[in-house]
């Protein structure tokens, strides 16, 4: 599985970016998939999950309410909305995915086999 993360860019804090995620390879709907991000300086954290099934979805505190992910199983992409967007949230944005069917959304980065290349955010006015 090939995973190509993109529309990330420069925005103004409060502003919305939407990211895509895309995966070549075998059935992508039958692949986890998550976002997670790494500031400079940091390590690289959990952003939001969602199941194969899309029916289940979970997120880092620090974007409950302000980040939605979603997938189309047709199209073999993920997105991330992310909306009110923080000059904390600025970072390298990565794409993960795992082949498993599990109900529960992995949220630990250990979980996913493939990962995207990143794609930068940066918010600042």
């Amino acid at each position: 599985v090939q995973l190509q993360a993109f529309g990330g860019g420069l925005v103004q804090p409060g502003g919305s970016l939407r990211l895509s995620c895309t995966a070549s390879g075998r059935p992508f709907s039958s692949y986890a998939m998550g976002w997670f991000r790494q500031a400079p300086g940091k390590e690289r954290e959990f952003v939001a999950a969602i199941t194969a099934s899309g029916a289940s979805t979970a997120y880092a505190d620090s974007v409950k309410g302000r980040f939605t992910i979603s997938r189309d199983n047709v199209k073999n992409t993920v997105y991330l909305q992310m909306n009110s967007l923080k000059p904390e949230d600025t970072a390298v944005y990565y794409c993960a995915s795992k082949l498993t069917r599990t109900a529960v959304p992995i949220t630990r980065a250990p979980g996913y086999r493939f990962w995207g290349q990143g794609t930068l955010v940066t918010v600042s006015s």
